[in-house]
C-alpha cells in the first residue's frame, strides 16, 4: 500500500546558543556541537526526522532554515551522513521561529503541494528513539487531519527554564487548553503535583496550509511581510535567498506567540501528544550534565580530566589537561583561547559573560580560534604586533577565493599535501617544505588539486591584519565582494 501522508521535515537551524560558550560561538553555535555523542545536535535532529517512515507515512527530503553565516557547516555537516537537503533557507538576520517556520511553509506549497511539516530545533537530543518515532507519527495522523499538534515533554522535575503547556486527557491527541510562560519554581512544584502540564518543547507537527492559513489570521503583518521576501527570493546553488531589503522588515515573533498561544478556543484545533522519550534541549551547561554519562561522584568529562576528591562536576577538556581538585557542583570548560569556571547551578548566567564580551567588542564570543571554512579551517596559533601565524588545511578538491589584501603580505609555507598557487599573473605548484611569499596588495589563490589534505603555515606581516581585509575577485562559494 502506498503512503498516504507526505510530511517535510523543517529543521530549524538558527540561534547563537550563547549559554553553552566558550563552546558554543556565534560563528559555530551549538547545533553544530558534538555533545556526549559522535554526530552533532543538528544532525542527530535530521536523523530522527527523516526516520520517521511507515507504511502510511512517506518522509520527503529535509528542509533547513536558517543563518547565512552557517550555510556551508550546515552543508557540509548534512555531506557527512549522505543527506540531501530538499534546500536550505538563508534568513539574512535572524527574525526568531514565527517567520522561519513562515519561509519552510512557502517554500512546501511551491506548485500546489500541502505537505505535514514536522517541526524541530536543530539544538535537542533524545535517548529513545523508538518512543520518540511513536510519538511523532502519532501527531503526523492528527496534523494529516487538521489539527495543529504539539509535543509536549512528561515533566521530570519543576523545571522553571521551560513553557508549559496544560492539557485535557484524551485518546493520545490531548486538547490544549492554555500556554504557561516559564514559572518560578513554587509554580512549576504546584504543576507537577496537579498533573495536567507537560514542557513546551518547541516542536510542532501541521500541515503548511494550516499555518498560513493561521498566521493570516493571528499576525497578518508577518505573513505579508515575509511573502514579499519570499518573492523575491533567490537561488544560490543548493541554498535558497530571501530578498534581504523585504526580510530585514519581517517582524521578529516566536512560533508560540505569533500563533500557538492564541490558538486555544479558537477555530483551530490544537492538540498535544506527550513525549517520554529521553528528551533535553541542552539550553545550558547544567542541561549538558544531566544528560551526560556520570561516574560515581556525580562527575562527568570529556578530553584529558582528572578528578580528585571532587563531586557533581562537568569539565570539558577541548585540548589540554584539565584537573578538578576538592570541587563540588561545578562547570569547567576549556578551549584553545578561553576557559569557563561555573557553579554548575548558574549556568543559565553564562550568557551575561557573553553580553559583556560583546559590549566590550572583543571576539571571543564570535569565532574559536580554529575557524571552519567551506573549503577546510585555519588556527590561529600566534599573533604578536603587525604579525599573525596560521596553521591552514585546505580538503582535496578545493579553492579559496582569488583574493587580495591592502595591509598585509603573507608568507606560506607547505608542510603537507601539494598547493597550486595563483600569485599575479604567475601560477605555481608548491610541495613539502616549499614555500612562497605573497606581496601587500597583490592578486593571489590558494588550491588543493591532490587527493590528499593540504596543510601550510601562513605568516602575515603588516599595519593591519583583520579577517576583513579581503577583496574577492572570483570564489567558488559565492562569497565574492
Amino acid at each position: 500500500m502506498a503512503a498516504s501522508i507526505s510530511i517535510q521535515p523543517v529543521i530549524m537551524a538558527g540561534g547563537s546558543g550563547t549559554r553553552l560558550w566558550p563552546l558554543s560561538r556565534a560563528g559555530f553555535p551549538k547545533q553544530f556541537l558534538s555533545l556526549g555523542s559522535d554526530d552533532s545536535l543538528f544532525q542527530q535532529a535530521v536523523a530522527r526526522l527523516v526516520g520517521l517512515g511507515s507504511a502510511d507515512i512517506a518522509v520527503e527530503a529535509p528542509l533547513i532554515v536558517g543563518n547565512a553565516e552557517h550555510r556551508f557547516l550546515a552543508l557540509e555537516q548534512l555531506r557527512e551522513k549522505g543527506v540531501e537537503p530538499a534546500a536550505v533557507i538563508l534568513e539574512p538576520v535572524g527574525r526568531n521561529t514565527a517567520p522561519a517556520l513562515t519561509l519552510a511553509a512557502l517554500a512546501a506549497t511551491e506548485g500546489g503541494a500541502d505537505p505535514v511539516l514536522v517541526v524541530s530545533p536543530a539544538d535537542q537530543t533524545v535517548t529513545d528513539q523508538g518512543a520518540f518515532t511513536a510519538a511523532l507519527q502519532k501527531a503526523v495522523r492528527g496534523a494529516a487531519d487538521g489539527a495543529i499538534v504539539i509535543l509536549g515533554i512528561t515533566p521530570a522535575s519543576p523545571e522553571t527554564a521551560y513553557g508549559y503547556i496544560r492539557s485535557t486527557a484524551g485518546d493520545g491527541l490531548h486538547q490544549v487548553a492554555q500556554f504557561v510562560e516559564k514559572p518560578d519554581a513554587a509554580t512549576a512544584a504546584r504543576y507537577l503535583a496537579e498533573g495536567g502540564y507537560t514542557w513546551n518543547s518547541g516542536m510542532f507537527v501541521l500541515r503548511a496550509s494550516v499555518w498560513l492559513k493561521a498566521l493570516a489570521q493571528f499576525r497578518p503583518d508577518i505573513l505579508s511581510a515575509t511573502q514579499a521576501a519570499w518573492s523575491g527570493r533567490t537561488p544560490d546553488a543548493r541554498f535558497i535567498r530571501p530578498t534581504r531589503e523585504a526580510f530585514l522588515a519581517v517582524p521578529s515573533e516566536s512560533v508560540d506567540y505569533a500563533v500557538m498561544e492564541r490558538c486555544p478556543g479558537s477555530a483551530f484545533d490544537i492538540r498535544m501528544v506527550p513525549l517520554d522519550a529521553g528528551w533535553n534541549d541542552l539550553g545550558a551547561w547544567d542541561a549538558v550534565w544531566q544528560v551526560a554519562a556520570k561516574d560515581a561522584a556525580g562527575n562527568s568529562s570529556v578530553g584529558d580530566v582528572m578528578f580528585e576528591d571532587s563531586r557533581n562536576t562537568l569539565v570539558h577538556a577541548s585540548g589540554r589537561l584539565v584537573t578538578a581538585l576538592g570541587v563540588d557542583n561545578v562547570v569547567i570548560v576549556e578551549t584553545a583561547d578561553a576557559v569557563l569556571v561555573a557553579d554548575r547551578e548558574r549556568s543559565q548566567d553564562v550568557k551575561k559573560i557573553v553580553n559583556r564580551l560583546t559590549s566590550e567588542k572583543r571576539t571571543e564570543h564570535t569565532l574559536h580560534r580554529k575557524v571552519n571554512r567551506p573549503w577546510g579551517w585555519y588556527d590561529s596559533v600566534d599573533a604578536g604586533p603587525r604579525f599573525q601565524v596560521k596553521r591552514i588545511m585546505v580538503n582535496p578538491g578545493a579553492t579559496l577565493s582569488l583574493q587580495m589584501h591592502h595591509h598585509r603580505a603573507e608568507h606560506w609555507i607547505v608542510v603537507q599535501g601539494t598547493a597550486e598557487v595563483t600569485c599575479g599573473d604567475r601560477k605555481m605548484i608548491l610541495t613539502e617544505n616549499q614555500s612562497t611569499y605573497i606581496p601587500l596588495g597583490e592578486t593571489h589563490r590558494l588550491a588543493n588539486p591532490g587527493k590528499l589534505p593540504l596543510e601550510i603555515i601562513e605568516v602575515q606581516s603588516g599595519s593591519y591584519l583583520g579577517e576583513d581585509d579581503i577583496v574577492r575577485f572570483e570564489d567558488t562559494y559565492g562569497r565574492t565582494s
